[in-house]
């Protein structure tokens, strides 16, 4: 509730503490209750309006200096107090765990007299244990740190700009004392093949508030099941066990499909996609297996270039004879021959060469007893 100096925690042990609520704008009547020192919450309802809250701790010699805490305006009928509520919807920025702290930053504007940052050490239980602190105008950083800070959670911070007792909310952010790794693998839905390569379909991370950290991106890692990996574009992954991966990195958490290249054809690979954050990723334990098909235009590559040579050069080696005859006979017979073509050199259904329609070359008298009897 209140943060009491040391004079006043010499006087005496604390007996109870004293909640005092009022409208700001309106100047109505203050309520109170007085609240047991066993405690160190409470509730109470209020409405849209702006309020002014303190709270005070109670001795048997006197109160305590007020924490004054102020609510803006809210379009909800009803409040808890456990938390700042403000008119704006804001985009939530993401901030940085170190080793002392959550590191958070926002852009001061020289109209506020001080800022107040707001947040729960517990986010996942209610009432939250709502913790908030106050800086002054020239402030535009801090490290907010608790030791009820654990790796893993998502904690949520709002920054208020305060002038006059009223407060407006500024800016909000998330953030991890230390990233963890995702609990769950992206789903992979659909996967298209190709001779040379493969398309993966993953449904959209769900990323909310149990998340362990903040999805920065996907990682793909294949490998043939045979040898080692080596595709164009990817880099080395060794795992424990010395087999050897590629991989490859996206980081576009948005993103929800990829390509992998330069496959080989007919060959089974095993692949698999990992989410990672800011903490790494999970241990890679399951994978899907695939298998390319052949190349159809391969195949029709070597059909033409070995199977349709093969098939004409034995054709032709089987009609070798009958080709040889019909180009080039060795010796030319006459019922082709174009000199014997006139009508009038015909004895029946014989050619009649005449002599005086041949021009030799060279004569030569055979001395053949049979010839020259002829």
């Amino acid at each position: 509730f209140s943060q009491q100096t040391p004079s006043f925690q010499a006087n005496g042990k604390i007996i109870s503490y004293e909640v005092t609520w009022a409208k700001i704008e309106d100047g109505s009547k203050p309520e109170s209750i007085s609240i047991s020192s066993v405690y160190n919450s409470t509730r109470i309802f209020i409405d849209n309006r702006s309020y002014r809250i303190s709270i005070m701790a109670k001795n048997n010699v006197n109160f305590s200096l007020p924490s004054v805490l102020i609510i803006s305006r809210a379009t909800d009928n009803s409040r808890m107090f456990c938390s700042f509520l403000g008119t704006e919807e804001l985009k939530e920025g993401q901030v940085n765990g170190t080793d002392d702290g959550i590191f958070i930053s926002w852009e001061p504007r020289s109209i506020y007299d001080s800022y107040i940052v707001d947040w729960c050490n517990f986010p996942k239980l209610q009432p939250c244990d709502l913790q908030w602190k106050r800086f002054g105008p020239n402030t535009s950083s801090a490290v907010i740190s608790s030791a009820a800070f654990v790796p893993g959670v998502r904690y949520k911070f709002s920054i208020y700009g305060s002038v006059a007792n009223r407060a407006s909310l500024l800016e909000k952010k998330i953030g991890y004392l230390k990233e963890l790794p995702p609990h769950l693998d992206p789903i992979v839905r659909k996967v298209d093949l190709t001779y040379n390569s493969v398309t993966l379909s993953w449904d959209s991370y769900f990323t909310n508030e149990s998340e362990p950290g903040f999805v920065r991106g996907y990682h793909v890692y294949v490998s043939p099941l045979q040898g080692n990996c080596n595709l164009k574009g990817s880099k080395k992954h060794i795992l424990s066990d010395e087999l050897e991966l590629c991989k490859y990195t996206i980081e576009n958490p948005e993103e929800k499909r990829y390509t992998v290249k330069h496959l080989m054809p007919n060959t089974k690979y095993k692949i698999v996609v990992k989410a990672f954050t800011g903490g790494g990723e999970t241990p890679i334990v399951n994978f899907r297996y695939i298998d390319t098909p052949s190349n159809s235009n391969m195949l029709y590559f070597v059909f033409l270039l070995v199977i349709v040579p093969t098939l004409v050069a034995a054709i032709c080696h089987w009609k070798m004879e009958w080709v040889k005859e019909c180009c080039c006979p060795v010796i030319p017979s006459p019922n082709k021959s174009k000199v014997l073509s006139f009508k009038e050199f015909k004895i029946d259904s014989e050619k009649v060469l005449k002599i005086n329609d041949c021009l030799p070359d060279v004569l030569a008298v055979d001395s053949n007893p049979e010839a020259q009897e002829l």
